[in-house]
C-alpha cells in the first residue's frame, strides 16, 4: 500500500493512498473462509457450500468491508509513522478520489483532506509575570464563622415573647361576618414590610391577639395567598382587618460554645477550649482561602497563556467541515454561532499538550481519585457538611469516576493544575497578600 502526501498549504494537505490485491486479498480470503463455515445456503450442508459460491455471493461486500476497515487502520499508522499531529480527521476529498467498481477493480486510489496544527509556543518565561496571592484572615472573619457554626448547630425552642426572627402559630381570624378563619397559622414578623404593622407583634405574648391587615402587612398577593391558604386573585380583592391569636412562639438559638459545639464541628476530642476553636477555624479558612487563591492564578495562567495563543491560525474551512461531518445534527446558525468559542477551546486543547510534553506531566489514577475526593469534600462543605467520614468521601468520589463526562472533567483539571503549578518554576511569581474584599474585587 502507497500513501503520498501534498504539499502543505495554508495548514491543508490531500493523503492519496493507493490499495492494490496485496493489500486486502489475503483478509477477503479469511472472511470468507469463515462467511462459508456459517453460510446456510439450501442443497449445501453447513461448512460444505463451495468457496466459489460463497465468493460470487458475498464477494465484493467483503471485499468492500475489508478495505474500509484497512482504509482507516493504514491511515492511522501512516499519521503516527510520519509524526503528523493533525487537527480532527481524515475527511474523504470526493473531487481527487475515482470512482469506486468493485465489480472490475482490484486497484483501488483514495483521496483525503488533512488539516495540520499550526506551530505555535506556549510556554511562560521569566518575562511573564504572574501573581500570586495570600488572602489575610482577620478576627473578624474568624468571629464571622465562629458564629455561623454557632448558628448551625443550635436549636428551636419555645419562648415566652416576640422578638425577631422567631415564628409565631396562631388563628388568623378575617374580622367580618362569615369571614376566613385559619387554623395554626405560621407566621413570620420579620418578613412583614410595613414597619407598623410589624411592630404590632414585637413583645406579644402568648394568648394575646393582634389585629392588623394582610395586604397593608405585606404588600404582596402570593405572600397573603400562601398565608391565609387562598387564591392569588382572591387575595388581591381582601381588604379586611384579620386578628391573630397568638398560641406558640419558636425561636432558633445560638448553640453555645462550649465542648459540645467543638465536637460537633471538627469531631470528639480534637479542640481543647475556646482558644483552640478558634485557631482550628482560622486554619479552615485559609485552606478554603487558600483553593480561591490556586483557581485565581490558574485563571491568570490561562490568560497569559491564551495571549500568547492570540495569532495562532487555523484552516477554519476544513474544521467547519469537520464539525458538519462528525454532529450531522449541527445547523449552519449554530456552528457560526459556537465556532469562536470552538476555536479558543482548540488553542487550548493544543497549549495544554505542549506544556504537558514541556513539564513531563503525566495524570495517574491516583492523580484522579485524590482530586475526586477533594472535589466531593468541597460539594459537602456547601452543604454545611465540613468534617464527612473519609469512608464516605471515597465511596462518593467512586461514582464521580464511574460516570465518563465526570472522569474526562476530573482528568483534565488535573492536567490544568499540574500544569499551573509547574508554571510557578518558569514564570516571574508576585507574592502578594490581600484582603479577601480586594480579592474579590479582582473578580470584577
Amino acid at each position: 500500500m502507497q500513501i503520498t502526501k501534498s504539499e502543505v498549504k495554508d495548514l491543508k494537505a490531500v493523503l492519496t493512498m493507493t490499495m492494490e490485491p496485496a493489500d486486502y486479498q489475503e483478509a477477503v480470503n479469511k472472511e470468507l473462509r469463515q462467511l462459508r463455515q456459517k453460510a446456510n445456503i439450501p442443497g449445501f450442508r453447513p461448512g460444505m457450500v463451495p468457496i466459489g459460491l460463497v465468493k460470487k455471493m458475498y464477494g465484493k461486500g467483503v471485499m468492500a468491508e475489508v478495505i474500509n476497515r484497512e482504509i482507516g487502520v493504514k491511515l492511522s499508522e501512516y499519521l503516527e509513522k510520519e509524526k503528523l499531529n493533525i487537527l480532527g480527521d481524515p475527511l474523504p476529498n470526493e473531487e481527487l478520489t475515482p470512482k469506486v467498481d468493485f465489480d472490475n477493480q482490484d486497484t483501488f486510489t483514495f483521496a483525503f483532506d488533512i488539516a495540520l496544527a499550526p506551530e505555535f509556543d506556549a510556554k511562560l518565561n521569566g518575562k511573564n509575570k504572574l501573581t500570586h496571592y495570600t488572602i489575610t484572615v482577620t478576627d473578624e472573619m474568624v468571629e464571622k464563622q465562629l458564629q455561623s457554626y454557632a448558628e448551625r448547630f443550635g436549636e428551636y425552642v419555645e419562648a415566652d415573647d416576640v422578638k425577631e426572627g422567631d415564628v409565631l402559630k396562631g388563628v388568623l381570624t378575617e374580622q367580618k361576618e362569615g369571614g376566613i378563619v385559619k387554623e395554626n397559622a405560621i407566621l413570620n414578623p420579620q418578613y412583614i414590610k410595613l414597619k407598623t404593622q410589624q411592630k404590632k407583634f414585637y413583645g406579644a405574648k402568648k394568648g394575646d391577639v393582634i389585629t392588623f391587615n394582610p395586604m397593608k402587612a405585606f404588600d404582596s398577593e402570593v405572600e397573603v395567598a400562601s398565608l391565609l391558604d387562598i387564591k392569588k386573585e382572591e387575595a388581591a380583592e381582601l381588604k379586611s382587618n384579620f386578628t391573630f391569636e397568638l398560641k406558640g412562639i419558636t425561636r432558633h438559638e445560638a448553640a453555645k460554645i462550649d465542648g459540645e459545639l467543638f465536637a460537633k464541628v471538627f469531631g470528639e476530642n480534637n479542640v481543647k477550649d475556646e482558644k483552640d476553636f478558634r485557631a482550628q477555624i482560622r486554619k479552615e479558612i485559609e485552606e478554603n482561602m487558600a483553593e480561591d487563591t490556586k483557581y485565581k492564578f490558574g485563571l491568570d495562567a490561562k490568560e497569559a497563556i491564551m495571549k500568547k495563543m492570540e495569532k495562532v491560525t487555523f484552516p477554519e474551512d476544513f474544521l467547519r467541515r469537520w464539525v458538519k461531518a462528525t454532529n450531522e445534527k449541527i445547523t449552519d446558525e449554530e456552528l457560526e454561532r459556537d465556532f469562536p468559542k470552538m476555536i479558543e477551546q482548540l488553542k487550548w486543547s493544543l497549549a495544554k499538550d505542549q506544556l504537558m510534553k514541556q513539564f513531563d506531566i503525566k495524570v495517574e489514577k491516583e492523580d484522579v481519585e485524590a482530586y475526586a475526593k477533594e472535589v466531593a469534600k468541597m460539594q459537602f462543605m456547601q452543604y454545611g457538611l465540613m468534617h464527612v467520614d473519609e469512608q464516605y468521601l471515597t465511596n462518593f468520589a467512586n461514582e464521580m469516576l464511574k460516570k465518563e463526562d465526570q472522569l474526562r472533567g476530573l482528568v483534565e483539571r488535573v492536567a490544568e493544575n499540574k500544569i499551573f503549578e509547574a508554571l510557578k518554576g518558569v514564570a516571574k511569581i508576585e507574592e502578594k497578600t490581600i484582603s479577601h474584599e480586594d480579592f474579590g474585587k479582582l473578580f470584577n
